[in-house]
């Protein structure tokens, strides 16, 4: 007996249909069948075989709390980021990280200001002519034994792409 997997995420949106159409136009993400609750208003969103909930609140996102996303198609994703505004201008949240296992991560901001993070498994296959600005944690943070070869991508190839 354990958990299996993560079903879904559930995030506050102060505008259902504005945050809505941020992971719809972005992710490609697609509107699923949801049910009415007493307390608030929801729109579940189809993330590949998981759910993300959007709950109409008007409460504050926390400023770090976020979800990590697999997108198929980084370079896309970062233009259209960086075109829409929706990354974060300068300090850590504004750059692209890479680690020196190779993967990447990037943070957006949608509608309601909750942060999204952008993975992707392998910084050589994108083209640093689109993914200009791309910081290595390193740089930062020395990464050393266990967090050295540290990944968010699990060993059998979870995620892993061609």
């Amino acid at each position: 007996m354990g958990a299996q997997r993560v079903n879904h995420v559930s995030v506050h949106a102060n505008d259902l249909e504005e945050s809505a159409g941020f992971y719809e136009d972005l992710f490609g993400m697609e509107r699923v069948a949801t049910p009415l609750f007493p307390h608030t208003r929801v729109l579940w969103l189809r993330l590949g075989d998981q759910q993300l909930h959007l709950f109409e609140s008007q409460g504050e996102a926390p400023p770090a709390h976020h979800f990590g996303l697999d997108v198929d198609d980084f370079e896309a994703v970062y233009r259209r980021a960086k075109d829409g505004g929706h990354v974060d201008d300068g300090g850590y949240y504004g750059s692209v990280w890479k680690h020196p296992a190779g993967w990447v991560q990037m943070y957006l901001r949608d509608p309601a200001g909750n942060l999204v993070e952008i993975d992707w498994p392998d910084v050589t296959t994108l083209d640093p002519a689109i993914v200009a600005d791309i910081r290595a944690l390193d740089d930062e943070v020395e990464q050393t034994g266990d967090a050295a070869v540290a990944s968010l991508y699990s060993p059998v190839g979870v995620g892993k792409r061609p």
